[in-house]
């Protein structure tokens, strides 16, 4: 029996607004949506969230935390709910706090370009210096976008351990419970056990679920008898509270769970320490694989052709982008590389109760994928129209 490992992903993507032109001042993000959306899930989520995390770290100095946090989250907690900032600061300073590196945006970016995609990284790493004065050494992808292409390029960017899915497909009869290493290469792999996560992110307030209602008493003893070195329960922070509503328990179910795993006698570890773990073999994955829906790959936002026509467009654009050298028109394209884009456009068993159509920013994916071509065809003619003003001869009234 292994400790647990405790991983929250903390992310909001930038809204898109529903226009079809723009005027000169070109900002096609939806501030106003954004606030009201961070704001909501500030008070449902981040401030209470966090500061019970804070209170069981207070009451058990031996629990321990780890998180990952997207640029995009960031610069709306600055603009909307700095106190938020701050609270996730003073959890880290109690030093039971690990964080991970990732995509700045939340991108696709590593489908776009190796280049592109660790630009991107080495700016979130400059994010996470500036806020915790930290320098993560484990690394998570978008949605945790896992190949053995992208462990190696993780390793060859000075990561110790990146996150992936425990799927079924590629380990076999093998458990989650282990650290493993992809071939030829070092770097250790961090395997979510999904099924007892999933107990937790979506299956907690269920009704239909033969289990419900979880208890921590019930939850911690399914975890005492899980044999191997770590239980690794990695989900979205906005399970709490916001996916799973307080009046569901589930602050009260986590408030127990802490000090009922300790009784039993499990303990915690940062993600660091469980990839100082020894690894006890080699997980081949030579496909992209992902914890996203029931499929485990890239379909959630690639497959569809609407999904494909929208990214074969960004794709398209990436020199004439970074040709501009503006930083802000360089920031506005890798915002539209956030995956959320891309996933409101999926149409998969996209009817009532789906976790898609729940999530879905657009009453429709058609809707999206007009709204998100719309936003990318202005943003190539402002480029364009830009480099026409530059270049024009002097003296020229055309």
């Amino acid at each position: 029996m292994g400790n647990v490992t405790f991983y929250f992903q903390v992310h909001q993507p930038h809204r898109l607004r529903r226009v079809y032109s723009f005027d000169n001042n070109y900002d096609p993000i939806d501030h106003d949506r954004d606030r009201e959306v961070f704001n909501k899930v500030s008070d449902k989520c981040y401030i209470p969230m966090t500061r019970l995390l804070l209170k069981a770290v207070k009451t058990h100095p031996e629990f321990k935390v780890s998180f990952s946090f997207t640029g995009t989250f960031f610069e709306q907690a600055e603009s909307f709910r700095p106190e938020v900032i701050t609270l996730f600061q003073e959890l880290y300073d109690t030093g039971n706090m690990d964080i991970l590196d990732e995509t700045y945006y939340h991108s696709l970016s590593y489908l776009i370009d190796k280049g592109e995609f660790i630009e991107q990284v080495k700016k979130h790493r400059d994010l996470i210096r500036q806020k915790f004065n930290f320098l993560p050494k484990i690394f998570r992808n978008t949605e945790a976008m896992y190949s053995n292409d992208i462990a190696e390029t993780a390793s060859k960017l000075g990561y110790k351990g990146i996150v992936s899915e425990g799927w079924d497909r590629y380990l076999g009869w093998r458990s989650p419970n282990y650290v493993y290493t992809p071939p030829n290469n070092k770097i250790s792999v961090l395997l979510r056990n999904y099924k007892l996560s999933d107990d937790i992110a979506f299956r907690f307030s269920s009704r239909d679920w033969k289990e419900f209602p979880l208890t921590a008493e019930k939850y911690s003893e399914w975890l005492s008898k899980n044999e191997g070195d770590t239980i690794n329960l990695f989900m979205d922070y906005e399970t709490f509270g916001e996916h799973q509503w307080k009046d569901t328990g589930i602050f009260d179910f986590m408030s127990s769970l802490v000090g009922m795993l300790l009784r039993k006698g499990i303990g915690f570890n940062a993600v660091s320490e469980t990839a100082a773990l020894g690894p006890v073999g080699v997980l081949d994955v030579p496909d992209i694989i992902s914890w996203a829906d029931i499929d485990r790959d890239l379909s959630a936002w690639l497959g569809n052709e609407m999904q494909d026509a929208a990214f074969l467009k960004l794709k398209s654009m990436k020199d004439l982008v970074l040709k501009t050298k503006d930083e802000k028109t360089i920031s506005m394209w890798r915002t539209l590389q956030t995956s959320d884009n891309f996933y409101y456009m999926c149409t998969k068993w996209f009817s009532d109760g789906d976790i898609h159509k729940y999530f879905n920013a657009y009453s429709s994916p058609y809707i999206a994928y007009i709204n998100y071509m719309n936003i990318l065809s202005e943003l190539e003619r402002q480029i364009t129209l830009s480099s026409k003003q530059r270049h024009k001869p002097a003296g020229s009234k055309k």
